[in-house]
């Protein structure tokens, strides 16, 4: 297929979710022709339910903030962290950091919001076909130049575009095609989860916040997000091999969550006074990115490109991110008749940067690090952890903190006796 001379040209996105949602509507935004294709019908379950503040500028492209006022979404202000021994960390209060609208952002029900932005897409302009399976993409030598599709009813037909925006999941659908994923040789962990109804809120400002508490032993964590509806999504994630092989008498999802909460006082304290409104639910999270984010004629965004880790709620805001950063290169391509993989994925540089900034934090935090030692040890670089946990991630000053954050393990490690950290 010949390049593409104007602005106006064909995009397909493969995938209906934030990712592929955000790129189809600020592609039709910059005037393109958007054809998107979703194998499911919305609304759907899906996992990932906390936004971080970062997430609203994005969502002001999209012109999706009064939807996302107007929803019955809880409000977040803030995050906190609950060590193995119980204590609380000073909560991180966003607006402290920056007081401005973005700081405030919500908990949200994936099935109510992946909705809200696909039928945003729709008022943009873009064609959207739910139901319909993409079978392949196609390739003329090593250029995207289409999809095969296959309708409800098994009929199979072939659509061309200038452009394949992928945004097909985990499944990933070019990345498996020309084996570009690399999987993560840390971050190997796995979630087991449910939802609780009437189980302990805070209140207040506090009432929205997610919470984040480490098990007796640091073997794993439980998240804690309270949604609208008096319900709350109750999570545990930990090493795959620890979660469900080791040494585990039982393979029963019931039973492992029980045993994980009773390492978890303070999570089995506030589930308590509620009841399970919901089956579990199980995912290994093996953490991936693809070698490249781009080739001629086609970009990969969202977890079609990588999947870092459920903690500090990234999964969304790097959704959006990508599919932003993809959306504005691919407009700009089409523009100036350069639809090569170097222009496609010419965000990928920062991009990578500002997720190897978030995956450090994740580490750290697997390792033992402790939020509350670092801020009283280095207070004038509170305001970098903040920017890391709000998402605000694509600046190198942020670099900064991190020979901080060795210096203090190295004198948790040489201390004797040893310094136990708390959160």
């Amino acid at each position: 297929m010949a390049e593409s001379t104007g602005q106006s040209g064909r995009v397909i996105v493969i995938g209906g979710g934030p990712a592929g949602a955000t790129a189809a509507t600020l592609l039709a935004q910059h005037g393109c022709e958007v054809v998107l294709f979703e194998r499911e019908h919305f609304p759907r379950f899906h996992i990932g339910e906390s936004l971080i503040p970062e997430t609203y500028w994005v969502l002001k492209r999209l012109n999706m903030l009064d939807k996302m006022r107007a929803s019955p979404n809880v409000k977040k202000y803030s995050v906190q962290f609950v060590g193995q021994s119980g204590r609380l960390s000073e909560p991180f209060y966003f607006v402290e950091h920056k007081p401005h609208e973005s700081s405030q952002t919500w908990q949200v029900v994936r099935a109510e919001f992946d909705l809200l932005m696909l039928d945003n897409a729709r008022e943009h302009g873009v064609r959207v076909h739910e139901g319909v399976r993409v079978l392949e993409v196609l390739f003329d030598g090593s250029r995207a130049i289409g999809v095969r599709l296959q309708d409800e009813s098994g009929v199979e037909r072939d659509e061309f575009a200038d452009v394949i925006v992928d945004a097909s999941g985990q499944s990933s659908m070019i990345m498996s095609r020309l084996q570009l994923r690399e999987w993560d040789p840390v971050l190997k962990k796995a979630a087991l989860w449910t939802y609780f109804e009437g189980a302990y809120r805070d209140t207040g400002r506090d009432e929205g916040a997610t919470i984040v508490l480490q098990t007796q032993g640091k073997a794993g964590w439980f998240w804690y997000i309270p949604q609208h509806n008096n319900v709350v999504s109750v999570g545990v994630v930990a090493a795959y091999d620890y979660l469900f092989k080791g040494d585990r008498a039982t393979k029963d999802h019931a039973q492992i969550y029980a045993e994980e909460l009773d390492r978890c006082p303070a999570v089995r304290q506030r589930v308590a006074v509620g009841r399970q409104a919901a089956p579990f639910y199980a995912a290994k999270e093996y953490s991936y990115r693809s070698k490249q984010a781009a080739g001629d004629g086609w970009v990969l965004v969202g977890d079609a490109f990588g999947f870092l880790d459920p903690l500090y709620s990234s999964g969304v805001l790097l959704a959006l991110k990508s599919g932003q950063m993809a959306a504005d290169a691919v407009a700009e391509g089409l523009k100036i008749g350069d639809l090569s993989a170097a222009q496609l994925g010419r965000w990928e540089a920062e991009f990578k940067r500002g997720m190897d900034r978030m995956r450090r934090l994740v580490c750290e935090f697997y390792d033992g690090f402790s939020f509350g030692r670092f801020v009283r040890r280095y207070p004038q670089y509170k305001g970098h952890l903040t920017d890391l946990l709000i998402g605000d991630l694509f600046k190198d000053s942020l670099d900064e903190v991190f020979p901080l954050i060795d210096s203090l393990k190295n004198e948790a490690v040489s201390s004797s006796p040893p310094v136990a950290p708390h959160v």
